[in-house]
């Protein structure tokens, strides 16, 4: 038997932040489907993302939202019967420092809360990163703050924990996400993810009515040189991409890390369109 999903058509959602490349992507999906889309950017966002043939749709509503002013969060949640949320630094904080970590756990708490008390909300997907099971203080601390929030006040939430998105502005070896990378490496939990398939992984987590928790998304693993070469070479200059010593590195590091719960709910779904 398929797994039940909701009825698209009749569907209100909203996207935020819906400025950055998994959010207007997410936003123009959506729209394709059928669903009347509340695309939420923050300040730092750029409302110019969403003029142009692509979003020119009579179901698509842009509002001016800021995670940290509790009452835009609850316009733009306003009539959804669910939330895409991920949280996207501001452009002119490129250095993901302590301030920026706190500011992304109140943006959790304030979404979450504006969640719990919007009556139409019936499911939030909320996207952290897998390195939130390991290495990154910040992502773990949203999370752990969104899911608290969530089981406390009855918000039916499912978390998303992508690997390092293969997609700009995200390509710089100034990501937040590379930090730790070698430990990651070594340890056999170093993970990529193409912007379509965490795309359509989102929806297709949101659609089915069995979902729940927490699921990795992941479709590459980062566990021998000539990947780590790869992923160098779109990350560094190329006198820094390639050393004497990685070019001799032979070894190839086990696996330590799974999406087999996300590949069972996506079944059929799996391989997505480009």
């Amino acid at each position: 038997m398929a797994p039940a999903s909701f009825t698209q058509n009749s569907k209100t959602v909203c996207v935020m932040d819906a400025s950055g490349s998994l959010g207007s992507t997410l936003v123009e999906r959506l729209l394709h489907k059928g669903y009347t889309v509340h695309a939420a950017v923050p300040n730092h966002g750029e409302l110019q993302c969403f003029e142009g043939e692509h979003y020119d749709n009579k179901k698509l509503r842009v509002f001016h939202s800021d995670p940290l002013d509790y009452h835009s969060i609850m316009d733009a949640l306003k009539g959804c019967s669910g939330l895409f949320y991920s949280f996207e630094p501001s452009s002119d904080r490129p250095t993901y420092d302590e301030f920026m970590a706190e500011v992304e756990v109140r943006a959790a708490h304030n979404v979450l809360e504006a969640c719990a008390r919007t009556d139409t909300i019936d499911k939030v997907v909320f996207t952290s990163s897998a390195t939130a099971l390991w290495h990154a203080l910040s992502k773990t601390l949203a999370e752990k703050t969104a899911w608290a929030l969530a089981m406390d006040r009855g918000v039916n939430m499912v978390s998303i924990n992508g690997g390092f998105l293969m997609a700009p502005p995200h390509l710089t070896i100034k990501n937040p996400y590379l930090k730790g990378a070698a430990e990651m490496y070594e340890d056999g939990v170093f993970v990529t993810v193409d912007l379509n398939f965490i795309v359509g992984s989102h929806i297709c987590i949101f659609e089915n009515v069995s979902s729940y928790g927490r699921y990795l998304c992941f479709n590459h693993v980062i566990s021998c040189n000539k990947d780590a070469t790869k992923l160098a070479h779109i990350l560094l200059p190329p006198s820094e991409a390639c050393s004497p010593e990685r070019l001799e590195d032979t070894r190839v590091y086990q696996q330590r890390i799974s999406n087999k719960k996300l590949n069972k709910l996506m079944g059929e779904r799996l391989v997505l369109v480009s």
